[in-house]
């Protein structure tokens, strides 16, 4: 069964762990990973100054979704990460439905990811994100990010 709940200081390192493992994928196709989440401080940052659930399996940590409250009822998904050896299990889809049930009023989130991550430009969309623009975070290297909103109407 999976479960999601707030992430502890004691899981910082183990929440670094998985992130690597997860990002991997990135790091071979753009050279770099996320900005400092190979660090154990970002994930302790994290933990002390926002919204960060760790995602479960029984006891085991799984993965992670970290938030951003925007203001005026906008939330940014910062990272949503999971383990590798447990992808592609559904775990994803849940992690959308538990920020978005959690976080009821919330009306848009936002969220960008790499231009060549196109499981995650597919898995976004079938979850009701729509790619509102290309963002090119970095003068000097070739790569873009895709930014998608989501509007809840309700």
């Amino acid at each position: 069964m999976i479960k999601f709940t707030t992430a502890l200081e004691s899981d910082a390192e183990m929440l670094r762990s998985i992130a690597i493992r997860a990002f991997e994928e990135d790091k071979i196709k753009y050279g770099f990973m996320p900005p400092d989440i190979e660090k154990v401080e970002w994930h302790l940052s994290k933990i002390k100054n926002g919204m960060y659930y760790k995602i479960m399996i029984a006891d085991k940590i799984v993965g992670a979704i970290n938030l951003y409250d925007l203001k005026n009822n906008h939330f940014r998904l910062g990272a949503v990460y999971i383990d590798p050896t447990y992808q592609n299990q559904g775990i994803g889809a849940k992690a959308i439905h538990f920020v978005e049930n959690t976080y009821p009023d919330i009306k848009k989130w936002s969220l960008d990811t790499p231009y060549k991550n196109y499981k995650n430009h597919k898995f976004y969309e079938k979850h009701g994100y729509v790619k509102i623009e290309e963002v090119k975070p970095m003068d000097n290297i070739d790569f873009w990010l895709f930014e998608y909103v989501k509007e809840i109407k309700k």
